[in-house]
C-alpha cells in the first residue's frame, strides 16, 4: 500500500495507471474508518484495477469550528485497516494541498437538493462537500467512486455535482452496512455508551415497521404519525422523519407522487446525532 500526502506526487501515480488503461476505483473518506468504509473498499476492489481511499476532514463542510476540532482522527488504525483489506493508495493530503490561501467553497446551484433535511439545518454545507469532491475527483481521476447510502443526500448532491462540472466518474451507490442488529455502521457509534448502543437498533427497527405499514397499504400520514409516536416511545429524541421522492428530495404526501422513495431518520441519543434512512 502506497501512502501520498501531496497531489504533485499522487499525479505521476495516476497518469501511469491511466497510461496503462487501468480502472481506479476511489473512495473519498474523512477517516475514523469503520467496516462500512471497508465494504466499500471491497467493492472497489471486486470492479476496478486498483483502490484509492482518501483520508481528509474537510474543514470547508463544517459550519461550527468545535465540531471540526472535535472531529476524530484515528490516522493510524485508519491505515493499518486499509492495508488488511488490500487498498493499493492512499491519498492523505493537508489542507494546503488542496485548498489555495484563505479559498473557501464554491457556491453550486444544486435546486432543492441541498436545502431540505440535513440543507436546512447546515448552510453552506453541501457546497463544502460538493467542493472538496470535486477536487478529489480532479486529483484521482477515478473510473468509479463508491459512497455508502447512509449519507443519501450527500450523493444526490455529489451526482448533480457531477453533471455540473462534466466530469467522467460512475457513481456508485452502496448498500448501507449494517451490524447484525440492525444499527448502520457510522464512526459516531464510537461515541454511544453500552446502553445506547444496545438501544440504537431501535432506530432501523422503526424503519422497517414503517415499510410493511406501506405495504400494508397505509400511506404517507400515517406512516409518520406511527413513526413519531414510536419514538416518543424509545429513548431517542427525534429531530425528523421525512418520507421523499428519492430524486428531488422533496417530501411527499402520498405514495403514488413518485417512483422511487426513501425515508429519512435523524434521532438523537443523548448527545450523538444518529442517521438513518430507508427505502420504500
Amino acid at each position: 500500500m502506497v501512502i501520498f500526502n501531496e497531489k504533485e506526487k499522487l499525479t505521476p501515480a495516476i497518469v501511469e495507471l491511466k497510461n496503462q488503461n487501468k480502472t481506479i476505483g476511489f473512495i473519498p473518506t474523512m477517516g475514523a474508518l469503520h467496516e462500512g468504509h471497508m465494504s466499500l473498499v471491497k467493492a472497489s476492489k471486486a470492479q476496478n484495477d486498483y483502490t484509492i481511499v482518501s483520508i481528509f476532514v474537510n474543514p470547508t463542510q463544517f459550519n461550527n469550528p468545535e465540531d471540526l476540532a472535535k472531529y476524530p482522527r484515528t490516522e493510524e488504525n485508519d491505515k493499518e485497516l486499509l492495508m488488511k483489506n488490500g487498498c493499493d493508495f492512499v491519498y492523505m493530503p493537508t489542507v494546503h494541498d488542496l485548498y489555495a490561501a484563505n479559498e473557501g467553497a464554491k457556491h453550486y446551484d444544486f435546486g432543492t437538493i441541498d436545502k431540505v433535511m440535513e440543507g436546512s439545518s447546515r448552510p453552506g454545507h453541501f457546497d463544502g462537500v460538493a467542493t472538496i469532491v470535486c477536487k478529489l475527483f480532479k486529483a484521482v481521476q477515478p473510473t468509479k467512486a463508491y459512497f455508502g447510502e447512509k449519507d443519501f443526500q450527500q450523493i444526490r448532491i455529489i451526482q448533480e455535482m457531477v453533471k455540473q462540472e462534466n466530469l467522467d466518474v460512475d457513481i456508485v451507490p452502496m448498500p448501507i452496512y449494517r451490524a447484525d442488529s440492525g444499527l448502520a455502521f457510522s464512526s459516531r457509534n464510537a461515541r454511544l455508551s453500552h446502553q445506547q448502543t444496545t438501544d440504537a437498533p431501535q432506530i432501523y427497527e422503526i424503519l422497517s415497521k414503517a415499510v410493511e405499514l406501506k405495504k400494508g397499504g397505509k400511506d404517507v400520514a400515517e406512516i409518520k404519525v406511527f413513526v413519531e409516536n414510536e419514538f416518543k416511545n424509545s429513548p431517542f429524541e427525534l429531530e425528523y422523519f421525512e418520507i421523499t421522492d428519492e430524486e428531488t428530495l422533496l417530501s411527499i404526501q402520498h405514495f403514488s407522487e413518485a417512483n422511487h422513495i426513501r425515508g429519512f431518520v435523524v434521532a438523537y441519543a443523548g448527545d450523538v446525532r444518529l442517521i438513518d434512512n430507508i427505502q420504500f
